[in-house]
Protein backbone atom coordinates (compact mmCIF):
# COMPACT_ATOMS: atom_id res chain seq x y z
CA UNK A 1 0.00 0.00 0.00
CA UNK A 2 1.27 3.33 -1.24
CA UNK A 3 0.82 6.31 1.03
CA UNK A 4 1.84 9.72 1.23
CA UNK A 5 2.29 12.13 4.32
CA UNK A 6 2.00 15.53 5.77
CA UNK A 7 2.33 17.53 9.02
CA UNK A 8 2.70 16.43 12.37
CA UNK A 9 -0.17 16.10 15.44
CA UNK A 10 -2.70 13.54 15.66
CA UNK A 11 -3.62 11.04 12.52
CA UNK A 12 -5.98 12.06 10.35
CA UNK A 13 -6.30 9.47 7.69
CA UNK A 14 -7.78 10.56 4.29
CA UNK A 15 -9.39 8.11 1.82
CA UNK A 16 -9.56 9.22 -1.73
CA UNK A 17 -12.78 8.15 -4.29
CA UNK A 18 -13.17 7.40 -7.44
CA UNK A 19 -11.17 7.48 -10.32
CA UNK A 20 -8.73 9.06 -8.31
CA UNK A 21 -5.94 8.57 -6.03
CA UNK A 22 -4.24 9.90 -2.73
CA UNK A 23 -3.67 13.10 -5.50
CA UNK A 24 -7.09 14.35 -5.04
CA UNK A 25 -6.21 15.91 -1.41
CA UNK A 26 -3.27 18.04 -2.89
CA UNK A 27 -5.82 21.12 -1.93
CA UNK A 28 -6.35 20.45 1.06
CA UNK A 29 -3.29 18.68 2.82
CA UNK A 30 -1.56 22.12 3.35
CA UNK A 31 -4.23 23.15 5.04
CA UNK A 32 -5.34 20.25 7.11
CA UNK A 33 -1.07 19.17 7.67
CA UNK A 34 -0.90 22.76 9.98
CA UNK A 35 -2.60 20.62 12.83
CA UNK A 36 -2.48 16.80 12.19
CA UNK A 37 -0.54 14.33 10.63
CA UNK A 38 -2.52 13.70 7.31
CA UNK A 39 -1.92 9.92 6.26
CA UNK A 40 -3.25 9.43 2.38
CA UNK A 41 -3.09 6.07 1.57
CA UNK A 42 -3.99 4.83 -2.38
CA UNK A 43 -6.50 1.95 -1.81
CA UNK A 44 -6.21 -0.90 -3.23
CA UNK A 45 -6.37 -1.48 -6.86
CA UNK A 46 -5.90 2.67 -7.18
CA UNK A 47 -2.51 5.12 -7.36
CA UNK A 48 0.87 3.11 -6.84
CA UNK A 49 -1.00 0.46 -4.50
CA UNK A 50 -1.04 -3.04 -5.57
CA UNK A 51 -3.90 -4.21 -8.03
CA UNK A 52 -4.97 -7.62 -7.76
CA UNK A 53 -7.64 -8.53 -9.94
CA UNK A 54 -10.05 -9.42 -6.86
CA UNK A 55 -10.95 -9.53 -3.35
CA UNK A 56 -12.41 -5.51 -3.62
CA UNK A 57 -15.64 -6.69 -1.43
CA UNK A 58 -16.60 -4.45 1.69
CA UNK A 59 -15.11 -6.69 4.29
CA UNK A 60 -11.46 -7.03 2.43
CA UNK A 61 -11.35 -2.70 1.96
CA UNK A 62 -12.33 -2.40 5.99
CA UNK A 63 -9.62 -5.04 6.62
CA UNK A 64 -7.04 -3.20 4.34
CA UNK A 65 -7.55 0.12 6.39
CA UNK A 66 -7.14 -1.94 9.97
CA UNK A 67 -3.80 -3.31 8.46
CA UNK A 68 -2.60 -0.17 7.57
CA UNK A 69 -3.56 1.33 11.10
CA UNK A 70 -1.90 -1.26 12.82
CA UNK A 71 1.15 -1.14 10.57
CA UNK A 72 1.42 2.26 11.36
CA UNK A 73 1.05 1.78 15.22
CA UNK A 74 -2.34 4.07 14.97
CA UNK A 75 -4.96 3.33 17.77
CA UNK A 76 -7.46 5.89 17.03
CA UNK A 77 -7.40 8.32 14.05
CA UNK A 78 -10.07 10.03 12.45
CA UNK A 79 -11.34 9.99 8.94
CA UNK A 80 -12.31 12.21 6.44
CA UNK A 81 -12.98 10.11 3.33
CA UNK A 82 -14.76 10.79 -0.64
CA UNK A 83 -16.77 8.97 -2.83
CA UNK A 84 -15.86 4.51 -2.11
CA UNK A 85 -13.45 6.22 0.21
CA UNK A 86 -16.15 7.69 1.82
CA UNK A 87 -18.19 4.17 1.45
CA UNK A 88 -15.30 2.72 3.19
CA UNK A 89 -15.17 5.03 6.01
CA UNK A 90 -18.75 4.15 6.87
CA UNK A 91 -18.13 0.26 7.05
CA UNK A 92 -14.89 1.17 9.42
CA UNK A 93 -16.96 3.39 12.22
CA UNK A 94 -19.90 0.04 12.01
CA UNK A 95 -17.01 -2.36 12.14
CA UNK A 96 -14.51 -1.02 14.54
CA UNK A 97 -16.03 2.06 15.99
CA UNK A 98 -13.08 2.10 18.62
CA UNK A 99 -10.53 2.80 16.49
CA UNK A 100 -12.16 6.13 14.83
CA UNK A 101 -12.46 9.43 17.22
CA UNK A 102 -14.65 11.40 14.35
CA UNK A 103 -15.95 11.08 10.91
CA UNK A 104 -16.14 13.56 8.11
CA UNK A 105 -17.31 12.17 4.54
CA UNK A 106 -17.52 14.01 1.35
CA UNK A 107 -20.13 12.88 -1.29
CA UNK A 108 -20.86 9.82 -0.67
CA UNK A 109 -24.16 7.88 0.60
CA UNK A 110 -25.00 6.49 4.70
CA UNK A 111 -25.44 2.88 4.95
CA UNK A 112 -29.28 3.74 5.86
CA UNK A 113 -30.84 4.61 2.76
CA UNK A 114 -34.47 5.54 2.61
CA UNK A 115 -35.98 3.82 -1.10
CA UNK A 116 -37.64 7.33 -1.78
CA UNK A 117 -39.50 8.10 -4.88
CA UNK A 118 -37.53 10.91 -5.96
CA UNK A 119 -34.39 9.39 -6.09
CA UNK A 120 -35.71 7.81 -9.19
CA UNK A 121 -35.31 10.75 -11.14
CA UNK A 122 -31.45 9.93 -10.79
CA UNK A 123 -30.96 6.76 -11.53
CA UNK A 124 -30.36 7.24 -15.57
CA UNK A 125 -27.45 9.38 -14.14
CA UNK A 126 -25.81 6.70 -12.55
CA UNK A 127 -25.56 4.39 -16.15
CA UNK A 128 -21.55 4.91 -15.92
CA UNK A 129 -21.46 2.81 -12.90
CA UNK A 130 -23.05 -0.07 -14.85
CA UNK A 131 -21.07 0.41 -17.82
CA UNK A 132 -18.07 0.68 -15.92
CA UNK A 133 -18.93 -2.71 -13.59
CA UNK A 134 -19.41 -4.94 -16.61
CA UNK A 135 -16.91 -7.65 -17.06
CA UNK A 136 -14.28 -6.55 -19.81
CA UNK A 137 -16.06 -3.37 -21.10
CA UNK A 138 -15.30 -1.87 -17.80
CA UNK A 139 -11.76 -2.66 -18.15
CA UNK A 140 -11.92 -1.54 -21.50
CA UNK A 141 -13.84 2.14 -21.02
CA UNK A 142 -11.06 3.16 -18.04
CA UNK A 143 -7.99 2.10 -20.07
CA UNK A 144 -9.38 4.31 -22.58
CA UNK A 145 -8.95 6.88 -20.07
CA UNK A 146 -12.19 8.86 -22.04
CA UNK A 147 -14.63 7.74 -19.58
CA UNK A 148 -12.50 8.58 -16.36
CA UNK A 149 -11.96 12.20 -17.78
CA UNK A 150 -15.73 12.52 -18.59
CA UNK A 151 -16.56 11.49 -14.92
CA UNK A 152 -14.28 14.04 -13.12
CA UNK A 153 -15.34 16.85 -15.53
CA UNK A 154 -18.81 16.29 -15.82
CA UNK A 155 -20.14 16.67 -11.90
CA UNK A 156 -18.28 19.94 -11.24
CA UNK A 157 -19.74 22.91 -11.16
CA UNK A 158 -16.13 24.52 -13.12
CA UNK A 159 -14.45 21.79 -15.14
CA UNK A 160 -11.37 23.92 -15.06
CA UNK A 161 -10.98 23.16 -10.87
CA UNK A 162 -8.88 20.32 -12.88
CA UNK A 163 -6.04 20.98 -14.54
CA UNK A 164 -4.76 18.92 -17.45
CA UNK A 165 -1.95 17.90 -15.69
CA UNK A 166 -4.49 16.96 -12.85
CA UNK A 167 -6.45 14.94 -14.99
CA UNK A 168 -3.93 13.22 -16.77
CA UNK A 169 -2.33 11.90 -12.86
CA UNK A 170 -4.98 10.03 -12.48
CA UNK A 171 -5.98 8.79 -15.83
CA UNK A 172 -2.28 7.35 -16.61
CA UNK A 173 -2.46 5.61 -13.61
CA UNK A 174 -5.43 3.48 -15.39
CA UNK A 175 -3.90 2.74 -18.56
CA UNK A 176 -2.53 -0.28 -16.94
CA UNK A 177 -4.86 -3.01 -17.47
CA UNK A 178 -4.36 -4.39 -14.17
CA UNK A 179 -5.51 -1.13 -12.81
CA UNK A 180 -8.45 -0.87 -15.24
CA UNK A 181 -9.70 -4.36 -14.03
CA UNK A 182 -9.42 -2.95 -10.51
CA UNK A 183 -11.74 -0.46 -10.71
CA UNK A 184 -14.40 -2.38 -12.59
CA UNK A 185 -13.87 -5.23 -10.01
CA UNK A 186 -14.53 -2.31 -7.27
CA UNK A 187 -17.39 -1.29 -8.59
CA UNK A 188 -18.78 -5.09 -9.10
CA UNK A 189 -18.14 -6.17 -5.45
CA UNK A 190 -17.85 -3.13 -3.52
CA UNK A 191 -19.98 0.21 -5.31
CA UNK A 192 -22.83 -1.64 -6.54
CA UNK A 193 -23.04 -4.66 -4.71
CA UNK A 194 -23.24 -2.27 -1.63
CA UNK A 195 -25.68 0.12 -2.67
CA UNK A 196 -27.83 -3.08 -2.99
CA UNK A 197 -27.50 -4.08 0.10
CA UNK A 198 -28.13 -0.84 1.61
CA UNK A 199 -30.94 -0.34 -0.03
CA UNK A 200 -32.57 -3.89 1.09
CA UNK A 201 -31.68 -2.66 4.78
CA UNK A 202 -28.81 -4.74 5.15
CA UNK A 203 -26.90 -2.21 7.55
CA UNK A 204 -30.27 -1.73 10.21
CA UNK A 205 -29.37 -4.38 12.45
CA UNK A 206 -26.22 -2.03 12.88
CA UNK A 207 -25.71 1.45 14.90
CA UNK A 208 -23.50 4.54 13.78
CA UNK A 209 -21.88 5.30 17.09
CA UNK A 210 -18.86 7.39 15.23
CA UNK A 211 -19.60 11.40 15.36
CA UNK A 212 -19.96 11.96 12.04
CA UNK A 213 -20.17 15.16 9.40
CA UNK A 214 -21.44 14.55 6.12
CA UNK A 215 -20.78 17.60 3.05
CA UNK A 216 -22.61 16.94 0.02
CA UNK A 217 -23.15 19.11 -3.15
CA UNK A 218 -25.21 19.54 -6.16
CA UNK A 219 -26.62 16.75 -8.22
CA UNK A 220 -25.61 18.45 -11.60
CA UNK A 221 -27.07 17.17 -15.41
CA UNK A 222 -23.43 16.61 -17.01
CA UNK A 223 -21.66 19.75 -18.63
CA UNK A 224 -25.47 21.88 -18.59
CA UNK A 225 -26.66 24.92 -16.36
CA UNK A 226 -29.12 22.58 -14.91
CA UNK A 227 -28.79 21.50 -11.44
CA UNK A 228 -31.08 20.12 -8.49
CA UNK A 229 -30.45 19.58 -4.26
CA UNK A 230 -32.40 17.44 -3.08
CA UNK A 231 -31.76 16.84 0.45
CA UNK A 232 -34.69 14.58 1.47
CA UNK A 233 -33.85 11.68 -0.39
CA UNK A 234 -30.20 11.42 1.99
CA UNK A 235 -32.48 10.90 4.87
CA UNK A 236 -33.00 7.29 6.45
CA UNK A 237 -30.39 7.63 8.96
CA UNK A 238 -32.28 8.78 12.28
CA UNK A 239 -32.95 5.75 13.84
CA UNK A 240 -29.41 4.59 13.40
CA UNK A 241 -26.68 6.92 13.98
CA UNK A 242 -25.95 8.63 17.54
CA UNK A 243 -24.47 12.20 15.51
CA UNK A 244 -24.66 12.15 11.88
CA UNK A 245 -25.01 15.85 10.63
CA UNK A 246 -25.18 16.62 6.67
CA UNK A 247 -24.38 19.73 5.39
CA UNK A 248 -24.88 21.10 2.10
CA UNK A 249 -21.93 23.16 0.38
CA UNK A 250 -23.57 26.06 -2.05
CA UNK A 251 -22.03 26.22 -5.63
CA UNK A 252 -20.66 22.77 -5.60
CA UNK A 253 -20.84 19.68 -8.01
CA UNK A 254 -19.81 16.00 -6.90
CA UNK A 255 -15.82 16.47 -6.52
CA UNK A 256 -16.07 19.02 -2.95
CA UNK A 257 -12.57 18.98 -2.37
CA UNK A 258 -11.18 20.21 -5.52
CA UNK A 259 -13.88 22.60 -5.91
CA UNK A 260 -14.31 24.14 -2.34
CA UNK A 261 -10.79 22.88 -0.86
CA UNK A 262 -11.48 25.87 2.11
CA UNK A 263 -14.85 24.55 3.34
CA UNK A 264 -13.43 21.14 3.68
CA UNK A 265 -10.37 22.13 5.36
CA UNK A 266 -12.90 24.89 7.73
CA UNK A 267 -15.73 22.69 8.55
CA UNK A 268 -13.60 19.20 8.98
CA UNK A 269 -10.71 21.21 11.48
CA UNK A 270 -14.17 22.93 13.02
CA UNK A 271 -15.79 19.33 13.47
CA UNK A 272 -12.78 17.57 14.60
CA UNK A 273 -11.68 19.84 17.13
CA UNK A 274 -15.56 19.33 18.78
CA UNK A 275 -15.63 17.95 22.04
Amino acid sequence: MHVAEAGDGPPLLLLHGFPQHWWAWRKVIPGLAEHYRVICPDLRGAGWTDAPPNCYTSEQLVADVMALLDEMRLEKVDILGYDWGGMVGFRVCLAHPDRVRRFVVLAAPHPYPDLHLRALLYIWRVWPMFAVAMPGLGRRLLQSGRLPRWLMTSDTSDPAVFSPDDLDAFVSRLKDPARAAAGSELYRSFILAEAKRSSAGAYRGTRLTTPTLSLYGTVLYGNTNQSVTQPEILGGYEDYADDLTQEHVPGTGYYIAEERPDVVVRRTLEFLSAR
